[in-house]
């Protein structure tokens, strides 16, 4: 019997009468089903003896990775001619620079304020799994060879995505594309899934974990309460620090609540959670205090329920710590993509399997930049909403990229990004 045999074999059955959370699935009015393991269920449904599914997810991995599918996208982009990818989407382009280079040879232009580069999209049309590096697997002698397995497909994700031209307009000037209405209101963010805002910090070092969760978490909770009119509570529970040119200690320490700083920009379009993992994530944070940065919470299951059952949201707030010069932060605006099937990547932890989520590529989707960020401007982005009826943005989708326009030496980005929930 094959290794893939064994862990199916050990693959747990679905326990119903487990203390689980396990939320149920809802789409947004008229949303298509996600491309997704399981129709879409949580893999909370398939817990073992308290191991949240990820035992279940781990075996669903390896039996994909075994089907041959992802490897087929990976020899039709190798053996694809020289020069663009046709795809049912569009052409797309291996590389950073032919991209760029069709775009200059095609006069694609941008707005006042815009520009038009590559963004890189995935092309693989089905659930992908990711194994954190704090995951045990790793560490584990007896598991090497599924090691060796995740590790490759961990490098192939990348390897099946392709950047494709895309114009971004000035986040700043939405109200001349939407008249009436202002990127610095909650109804921008009601609408676009995406809204700017605005904060003098007093956080002085924001390489200091102890010292951003003092005094820049209590600001970015104030400044969403003052944002969205009704909401009674906000809870910031946790950041990163994005810096590529870093000459100090990255390292990262979960247990002392410091997320190190980050090196790479995430160059993929994603969104952080989805139609599950948007209420896993709040209710796991609200009854367990999992992986909380911030405020300690200690909720009972009954009034956890009673606070969700309310209108909750997800929000991502991006501010700057020097005015962005390279490397920016991008985000597509909600109703170019609503009727758009995302595609769930699973990242299993020891304890727990969260959702993210990618998109394929579409000519018509919405983004916006704010160009020269500055440190006192916020940018904020949606990652979840409970209202499912389809009267506001559920989500918007993120990425970073390399401005062709920047000087060869502006900065990279500097930023702190913290994720926070809204309750109603």
């Amino acid at each position: 019997m094959d290794q893939l045999e064994t862990v199916a074999k050990q693959s747990p059955r679905p326990n119903r009468d487990a203390a689980a959370y396990v939320p149920a699935f809802e789409l947004t009015k008229g949303q298509p089903a996600p491309i997704a393991a399981n129709g879409g269920r949580s893999y909370m449904y398939f817990e073992r003896d308290g191991d949240a599914g990820t035992a279940a997810a781990m075996a669903d991995a390896l039996r994909l990775i075994a089907s041959g599918v992802g490897q087929a996208v990976l020899e039709m982009i190798d053996k694809a001619p020289p020069g663009p990818i046709k795809t049912k989407w569009g052409l797309g382009f291996r590389t950073y620079a032919e991209c760029l280079e069709y775009i200059r040879a095609n006069r694609i232009e941008a707005p006042p304020g815009g520009v038009a580069l590559p963004l890189r999209y995935t092309v693989y049309e089905q659930p992908s799994y990711s194994i954190v590096p704090s995951n045990r697997l790793w560490r584990d002698p007896a598991r090497q060879d599924e090691a060796q397995i995740l590790r490759k497909e961990e490098q192939d994700v990348t390897r099946r995505c392709l950047y494709f031209p895309q114009v971004l307009r000035d986040a700043r000037r939405i109200g001349e594309y939407y008249p009436g209405l202002s990127p610095y209101s909650a109804e921008c963010m009601d609408k676009l899934g995406l809204a700017l805002g605005h904060c003098e910090s007093k956080c002085r070092n924001f390489y200091d974990a102890a010292e951003v969760e003092r005094v820049f978490y209590p600001e970015m909770e104030r400044l969403l309460l003052e944002f969205f009119p009704g909401a009674t509570d906000a809870l910031v529970y946790n950041h990163d620090v994005f810096d590529k040119d870093y000459k100090g200690d990255r390292t990262e320490n979960q247990e002392m609540k410091n997320p190190g700083v980050n090196a790479n920009y995430a160059h993929i379009v994603h969104n952080d959670l989805n139609d599950n993992s948007g209420r896993v994530r709040c209710r796991e944070l609200l009854t367990r205090n999992l992986r909380n940065f911030g405020r300690e919470q200690h909720y009972s299951e009954a009034e956890a329920d009673a606070k969700m059952s309310r209108r909750f949201m997800s929000i991502n707030l991006a501010k700057p710590m020097e005015t962005v010069g390279q490397y920016p932060f991008v985000l597509c605006a909600w109703p170019s993509f609503a009727d758009q099937p995302y595609i769930t990547n699973y990242r299993i932890y020891d304890d727990r399997v969260g959702e993210t989520t990618r998109f394929t590529y579409r000519p018509t989707h919405e983004w916006y930049w704010f160009p020269q960020q500055k440190p006192t401007e916020v940018s904020m982005l949606k990652c979840y909403d409970s209202i499912t009826d389809g009267s506001v943005s559920r989500w918007s989708f993120h990425s970073a990229c390399i401005d062709p326009t920047a000087p060869e030496d502006a900065p990279c980005r500097k930023n702190v990004v913290v994720r926070a929930f809204v309750f109603f």
